[in-house]
């Protein structure tokens, strides 16, 4: 089973889609410390997936951490130029719905 790391709110319900395509989800809020990330298992994840640009800074540490993991940001906001080189891949919510995302990170 595939296990993700929702970081950030998720107010489109991104969460609950990718559970139902069988994808173990652990969710954190707040300020994405590096301990917050360990504690959420980062190490041992397949996704990150992050919804507040606010803490794109996490992006380093996940990839740090490990560097398999495929780095997800799905938000309104405009990715920040500094993450972009360790993204995968950039969502918009308006463009791209949440079984849609989930489906094809599955």
């Amino acid at each position: 089973m595939s296990r993700a790391i929702l970081a950030g709110p998720d107010h489109d319900g991104l969460g609950a889609a990718l559970e139902l395509q069988g994808i173990d989800v652990t969710r954190i809020e707040g300020i994405l410390t590096a301990s917050v990330l360990d504690d959420a298992g980062v190490d041992d994840a397949d996704l990150f997936v992050l919804t507040d640009l606010d803490e794109a800074t996490a992006i380093s540490v996940v990839k740090d951490r490990n560097p398999d993991a495929r780095i997800v940001v799905y938000s309104h906001d405009s990715l920040p130029n500094f993450a972009r080189g360790q993204t995968d891949l950039a969502m918009d919510p308006d463009l791209f719905g949440v079984d849609l995302v989930a489906e094809e990170l599955a």
